[in-house]
């Protein structure tokens, strides 16, 4: 393994941190645990926020936050973990950001951070103290950590573009048959 610092340590906390944290919302999505509202009450949620369909997009966000959480906390597929939390949060922090930035005003100040130490763990890398490290990095190379950055942007913009066009369409605008 090499001798381990204090640098190591560190990364390992915050990936166990933050993967601990998003494992535990995954949860709250998929099963109801930590007081959550399992996946019915979830899809509810964003069906209400305008996410269509509202049954898949919880299970996409649970999955997301569960499975890119626990593969943070291991530090197994860093970068891919990293980018789904990532991703995951970024659609969240859109739809904090018209309360503001504070998370007292349930701004997108929480997500926005989870958010940025996400894609932080996929540039630094997990460490020495990680099952990538254990491995050899064979889920962890320079070019999927490229990959994953860059895959984040894009696929958060399609999410809430496609959000939008929904709630527009519902609304009456921006369809070819609403303005007839």
């Amino acid at each position: 393994m090499g001798r381990v610092d204090m640098g190591d340590v560190a990364v390992c906390a915050l990936r166990a941190g933050l993967g601990a944290t998003l494992f535990a919302h995954g949860a709250q999505k998929l099963f109801g645990w930590f007081g959550g509202g399992g996946l019915k009450g979830t899809a509810e949620g964003f069906h209400a926020m305008g996410y269509r369909p509202g049954g898949a997009t919880a299970l996409v966000a649970g999955l997301s936050e569960t499975v890119g959480g626990a593969a943070l906390v291991l530090g197994l597929a860093t970068p891919a973990g990293g980018a789904a939390v990532a991703g995951t949060m970024g659609v969240a922090a859109e739809m904090h950001a018209p309360n503001g930035f504070f998370n007292t005003e349930g701004g997108l100040e929480y997500p926005g951070l989870l958010g940025l130490a996400a894609v932080s763990l996929i540039a630094g890398g997990p460490g020495r103290v990680s099952v990538d490290h254990a491995t050899g990095h064979v889920l962890d190379r320079p070019w999927m950590r490229a990959a994953a950055i860059a895959a984040v942007p894009p696929a958060v913009a399609l999410v809430v573009a496609r959000k939008r066009r929904t709630l527009a369409a519902e609304d009456g605008k921006g369809s070819e048959d609403g303005e007839r």
